[in-house]
């Protein structure tokens, strides 16, 4: 009889050749990473007299206001407009129960006559209900789902389903007729009908040059290190990772850029654009770092691209990004090109 740890050693030898004796080792390699970077279903962009959904799966909608300027802004479009049936439901922090919050998002992605759904705001609750939806009506016939902060939940999830959502403002974030935010309403109103998005960024000297392509990914900073660890936390090997904050101590904002990369978010990255970090606190001592230099020196390992100042997040002019569209990435000084592929 063959001796048991020979028979390990010649089992482990064979397993190790199949790959590279069926495959070859540089395709082998491409089949993993084409899997981890295959391209994402883009659902079906929205043509006038269509129907977007506005509901709320987390903070409460206290202001109808900004449901009418979101209606207002929508028909603007040529867009029809409807309203979930919780929408302005009270329980404490949130809009309406974790029930009907569920109910509300299930009923959005499973009506056929709604073509993307709005989130109104964004605060804290789609954690609450994320791990209750059915995705399996959605999966086959997937909408767009829009919104950002919170809604990184979502974006994430959704994402790992293989399908493309957009990160752009809400209803909540809305102002009429304010000219500081009239480039990202175009912005949003150009992805949602299916036109072409390039930006060009003139802002920071902090900016690591280097050129890539990759899909996007990311959304909220506190949101994806709240992810870390559950289903919904993403891959960022061999794609550009986008973060935003708002409200946070450097401390924490260097805490949980650490936290990505114990987690491997940077090892095989292709790149980082980094949004609006605003409303920084103060600490009682300062920290003695910029935002700008607690993110190099969490990438300071990596040679990929960074982009400061992308004009996205918590702030006015935010701009609307595709996740899970496959992007290029060019950083020359305090320049970057940012443009979605098809």
């Amino acid at each position: 009889m063959i001796n048991t740890s020979i028979y390990r050693f010649l089992l482990v030898v064979f397993l190790f050749a199949i790959p590279t004796t069926v495959f070859g080792t540089s395709n082998f390699t491409k089949r993993i990473n084409d899997n981890m970077n295959q391209k994402l279903i883009q659902p079906p962009f929205l043509q006038k007299g269509d129907t977007v959904l506005i509901l709320a799966t987390a903070g409460i909608i206290s202001d109808s206001t900004i449901i009418d300027n979101g209606i207002e802004l929508l028909k603007s479009w040529g867009l029809n407009v409807k309203l979930s049936s919780h929408l302005y439901e009270e329980n404490g922090h949130f809009a309406g129960t974790d029930k009907q919050r569920l109910v509300d998002f299930q009923n959005a992605i499973d009506d056929d006559n709604v073509k993307a759904v709005w989130c109104a705001r964004g605060g804290y609750g789609t954690v609450r209900i994320i791990d209750e939806i059915d995705f399996t009506k959605f999966k086959n016939s997937p909408k767009w789902i829009i919104g950002f902060s919170d809604i990184t939940v979502l974006h994430n999830e959704i994402h790992n389903l293989g399908i493309e959502t957009i990160h752009a403002m809400m209803p909540s974030t809305l102002k009429p007729g304010n000219d500081a935010q009239k480039k990202a309403q175009k912005s949003l109103k150009k992805a949602i009908f299916g036109k072409k998005l390039t930006y060009r960024v003139s802002e920071s000297t902090y900016n690591k040059q280097g050129e890539e392509t990759g899909q996007l990914v990311g959304g909220n900073l506190s949101i994806l290190y709240s992810l870390l660890g559950s289903r919904s936390s993403i891959k960022t090997d061999n794609k550009i990772l986008f973060i935003e904050d708002v409200g946070e101590y450097a401390y924490h904002l260097d805490r949980m850029l650490l936290n990505l990369k114990r987690n491997g978010y940077f090892e095989y990255c292709k790149g980082l654009i980094v949004g609006g970090i605003s409303d920084v606190r103060e600490n009682d001592v300062e920290f003695g770092k910029t935002v700008e230099e607690i993110v190099l020196d969490a990438v300071k390992e990596y040679n990929f691209p960074v982009s400061f100042e992308f004009p996205a997040g918590h702030i006015r002019d935010n701009r609307t990004l595709i996740l899970g569209r496959e992007i290029s990435l060019k950083v020359k000084d305090n320049k970057a090109i940012i443009k979605f592929l098809k």
